[in-house]
């Protein structure tokens, strides 16, 4: 039995496989997925990267900063 898409409050529904296997492109170390903000958080970057439409966004460029809120 295959698991339904987890579903973000903005962001569209995300494949949990694809969860499991994305990785942060400026650290390499694995995401932790913040369904109520509809992104995927690495706290060794200290970036959170947006999910739109159930894609994640997997630009630093896009990716916004833990330490003040702001754009990477």
């Amino acid at each position: 039995m295959t698991e339904a898409p987890s579903k973000p409050a903005n962001g569209g529904a995300v494949d949990p496989k694809l969860l499991e296997i994305l990785v942060c492109p400026a650290s390499r170390q694995p995401l932790r997925y913040d369904r109520e903000k509809g992104e995927l958080v690495s706290e060794a970057a200290r970036l959170a990267y947006p999910i739109r439409d159930g894609i994640p966004i997997m630009l630093i460029e896009e990716a916004r900063s833990l330490d003040d809120g702001a754009t990477a």
